[in-house]
């Protein structure tokens, strides 16, 4: 199976999988055994538009992230006895615009973070990231692209065959070796960072994290318990985050 397939696949997978289909798919199973008389299909209707309901919620949308970030924090309290020799930014997404595919907002945060951290260290940059679906330019390709057309910073690198996580590790580590660069900070969302963290170690680099955007914990305020979309989809990504840590686990 090529790249692009097996992404295709573990996507619809996690789709079928996670919040909100998931739970609407439950749902559904539900009201099917309800209406052939068996009483625990209405429960599981009540239960599955219960959680959809709490995973829109800034509460629970909080708790899931910190429950990532808090992990972030924690390490950068330390004192880092790591000393980088380059910036490494770690692919997201991408969308479909007029102007064709681009980089998508979160790719984007991570650029802006890369970006201000090199004109801080002066450090080298990689990017990472593969092909998101078939015909698409790499990710990488358009990450150097932005960068510099964007942000006016140059990239030394570019990694454009990975597919994950564990391949942005892998890849990524070929290249700064083979440049005699043993040691890198590594670029992307808190809530990824552990594992990203985690991928580059396990093969063999030295690494600091940089986090973008740690977010708050809940207040527990009348508000935070409001359900809005853009909460739910924070909470499938810390969902989608923990599963990949689970997989990751019993792979290695």
């Amino acid at each position: 199976m090529n790249p692009a397939a097996g992404m295709l696949l573990q996507q619809t997978l996690t789709a079928l999988v996670l919040p909100p289909i998931g739970l609407v798919l439950a749902c559904l199973a539900g009201g099917v055994l309800a209406w052939r008389g068996w009483r625990a299909g209405g429960a599981v209707v009540v239960l599955s538009a219960l959680g959809l309901g709490l995973l829109s919620t800034p509460v629970a949308a909080n708790l899931l992230m910190s429950s990532l970030e808090r992990e972030v924090v924690e390490e950068n309290a330390g004192v880092q006895a790591v000393t980088p020799g380059a910036i490494v930014i770690l692919g997201a997404e991408t969308v479909s615009s007029l102007n064709g595919i681009e980089v998508g907002p979160l790719t984007l945060e991570r650029l802006r973070a890369g970006a201000a951290l090199q004109r801080r260290t002066g450090l080298p940059l990689l990017v990472t990231g593969g092909r998101l679906s078939a015909g698409a330019p790499p990710l990488a390709t358009l990450m150097n692209e932005s960068l510099k057309t964007d942000f006016g910073v140059p990239v030394r690198w570019i990694e454009a065959e990975a597919a994950d996580t564990r391949g942005n590790a892998t890849g990524s580590i070929a290249i700064l070796q083979q440049a005699g660069i043993n040691s890198a900070y590594v670029v992307t969302h808190g809530w990824h960072l552990p594992r990203a963290l985690a991928a580059f170690r396990r093969y063999g680099l030295e690494v600091v994290g940089a986090p973008v955007r740690i977010g708050r914990n809940p207040s527990m305020a009348w508000s935070d318990w409001l359900p809005r979309p853009d909460h739910l989809a924070e909470s499938w990504f810390a969902l989608r985050e923990w599963a990949g840590r689970i997989v990751y686990a019993l792979r290695d």
